[in-house]
């Protein structure tokens, strides 16, 4: 396929969320904020090899992990450094742990949680099950950690997936590695405070009792095809990115949708994808979603570098083709425009206003 356009393709002002929309191209070393016609208007220069998770916090900086060398030589979401750049560029906050990978927030109260990876013990090891066998890193297998440190990085809280309560119910999916056991890549604050944690390798997703450390809700649907960006949005519902990779055979062929599910009932009560053609909307890895202040959902089709808002019926009506490639740790050879997640900001919000 030859995509011979780029940047904003389609806009319908009369039904499309104004705003700006920031996001990051998978490996660069910049993070562009872009108006509603495709116009850079902002943009950070950071240390280079950006990964997947940046948002702006309400004083305006700009959030993001980087890339360092240090630490496993998983490749996939591999970050270790986290920082934060004030509008201006300068650099205003770090912390440094080399087992980081995918995702990060800095917290209201100065804190930062994010997800590592711990290596198993040889005795936690021999009860993973699951995965292609023959595929741990050097015979180790990575579990998760969700650790939260203060503004000075010292640790004040953690969650491994290394207890029974993981190791005797999930297994690692058929047709994934058996180097990680979990691959954790969204760890998403809620409103009361818990913790929405998404692992891509069990098709599951938790909430975490922040003052108990204990699981208080699970959902794993195979469907969900190893989901990203897990998150309770204002209703209580938790919106979620079904990749839709690997999926059963029942399933059909493996194509992309975003659900909302009703965490009581754990019914999926919305959902968008393309009725047309499924396979046009299909992202196996990356991608994200947000549901905007107008009942439009915001998404990334990651791995094309589309990013679309849909309107509840899903009609779409803004879209932007990513136009900046680059090279890519995983793609030695070749260049790429992927997007991880994208998140749209009001003009006047507290993120923006004055500052444009």
């Amino acid at each position: 396929m030859l995509i011979q356009e780029h940047g904003v393709t389609y806009y319908n002002k009369e039904k499309a969320t104004p705003g700006y929309t920031l996001y990051s191209r998978n490996g660069s070393d910049q993070v562009w904020l872009i108006n509603m016609d495709g116009e850079v208007v902002h943009e950070w220069k950071t240390s280079g090899g950006t990964t997947n998770c940046n948002y702006l916090r309400p004083n305006g900086n700009l959030f993001i992990c980087e890339r360092v060398p240090e630490g496993p030589k998983v490749k996939s979401g591999k970050g270790g450094r986290m920082r934060e750049y004030d509008w201006d560029g300068n650099v205003v906050w770090e912390h440094i742990d080399d087992h980081q990978h995918h995702d990060a927030r800095r917290l209201a109260n100065g804190n930062c949680v994010y997800i590592a990876w711990q290596q198993l013990t040889s005795s936690e090891a021999s009860r993973v099950k699951g995965g292609i066998p023959g595929t741990e890193m050097d015979g180790k297998i990575y579990g998760e950690v969700v650790r939260e440190v203060d503004d000075q990085g010292k640790v004040i809280w953690e969650f491994t997936n290394n207890e029974p309560e993981f190791l005797d119910k999930y297994e690692i999916k058929p047709l994934a590695p058996r180097y990680e056991y979990g691959h954790a890549n969204t760890v998403s604050p809620m409103a009361n405070g818990d913790y929405l944690i998404s692992y891509r390798f069990f098709d599951l997703i938790v909430i975490v009792d922040r003052q108990t450390g204990g699981l208080k809700w699970e959902y794993q649907n195979h469907a969900l095809g190893g989901q990203h960006d897990c998150q309770e949005i204002e209703n209580g519902n938790i919106l979620v990115f079904a990749n839709g990779h690997n999926t059963p055979p029942a399933a059909g062929p493996n194509h992309s949708e975003v659900w909302e599910i009703d965490k009581q009932s754990k019914e999926i009560v919305w959902r968008y994808f393309q009725k047309e053609n499924p396979l046009n909307f299909w992202s196996p890895h990356i991608s994200g979603c947000e549901r905007l202040s107008s009942g439009n959902t915001l998404i990334v089709e990651g791995g094309k570098g589309c990013i679309f808002e849909v309107t509840e019926e899903g009609e779409i009506v803004w879209e932007y083709i990513n136009p900046f490639y680059g090279p890519h740790a995983e793609i030695p050879d070749g260049k790429v425009n992927w997007v991880f997640r994208a998140k749209r900001y009001a003009a006047d919000s507290t993120e923006i206003a004055g500052r444009i």
